[in-house]
């Protein structure tokens, strides 16, 4: 785990290297996968994405189940490498915990602007419910997609029953990903969700949208309590608190001059009122 704080530049490492090329491997080869896979269907040519630039190899079928398959040896290895990676380390920031359906619905309330929203560890509760929902539809992709390409490589007379189901599960969770591809990138559009978009290009976050939104993940980070005597005066110095008791401690100052009068003759007088009186 690399997460840290960056006082200096007002930033938190959130992702390090490995998980944003974990991220983007999966991410780039997954979108592959449904493009490749749309235009299996076939649906390239009846919707003239052949004629568009670039993209003429969509209508052929062997074109595109080829390409199926290189992305999908990458969307493989990238599961699996981030399943073991993280494992190894111990890392369960994603697993769901209880009470995070409780706590998303309180987050989906506050966006609306009813109530506010609980404070936050590393990740959100609907980040944790939504990774295991999706590493379930991954999961049946794969499963699915081998028992396929293990009929079309190896064995062309597997039974029929078999390649129906291993069909129209690909073809069912095909359509979840679609879906749950959209909703995380609606997810994070989302107006409090949106500081998050820099973390998945540069790995970092801004410590104030940290602080204010998942103080838990700092805490964990930095677990020194806040220092409230910084936010209060700064207590007199001992030794000047010393002189300023000795000073309070001597004979009181004598009265200030009294008010003369001016004589006559230039001289001043005394006025017992002490207001100036002029002589004669």
């Amino acid at each position: 785990m690399s997460d840290k704080i960056l006082n200096d530049r007002g930033l938190v490492i959130r992702h390090d290297l490995i998980e944003l090329v974990e991220h983007w491997a999966i991410a780039l080869s997954g979108l592959l996968l449904l493009v490749t896979g749309i235009f299996e269907l076939p649906m390239a040519n009846r919707y003239y994405i052949t004629s568009l630039p670039g993209l003429s190899w969509s209508g052929d079928f062997i074109t595109s189940l080829y390409i199926h398959y290189i992305a999908s040896v990458v969307f493989i290895a990238a599961a699996v490498f981030h399943l073991l990676y993280h494992g190894i380390l111990g890392e369960g920031g994603m697993i769901p915990r209880r009470g995070d359906l409780k706590s998303s619905i309180e987050v989906m309330k506050s966006f609306f602007g009813k109530g506010e929203e609980p404070p936050f560890h590393k990740y959100l509760p609907e980040q944790r419910l939504a990774y295991v929902g999706m590493a379930f539809v991954i999961a049946m992709l794969i499963l699915s997609g081998l028992v396929k390409t293990y009929k079309n490589l190896y064995a062309p007379d597997m039974s029929l029953t078999l390649v129906l189901w291993a069909t129209w599960t690909h073809n069912i969770f095909f359509m979840l990903f679609i879906l749950a591809f959209v909703a995380h990138i609606g997810a994070i559009l989302l107006k409090p969700n949106r500081p998050m978009i820099r973390g998945i290009f540069t790995g970092t976050v801004r410590l104030d949208y940290a602080r204010h939104r998942h103080p838990l993940w700092i805490k964990e980070m930095d677990p020194r309590p806040v220092d409230e005597n910084k936010m209060k005066l700064e207590p007199v110095d001992k030794v000047k608190e010393d002189e300023v008791k000795e000073e309070i401690g001597k004979d009181p100052l004598p009265p200030p001059p009294a008010v003369l009068e001016e004589t006559g003759a230039g001289e001043l007088k005394e006025d017992p009122k002490g207001e100036p009186q002029k002589g004669p």
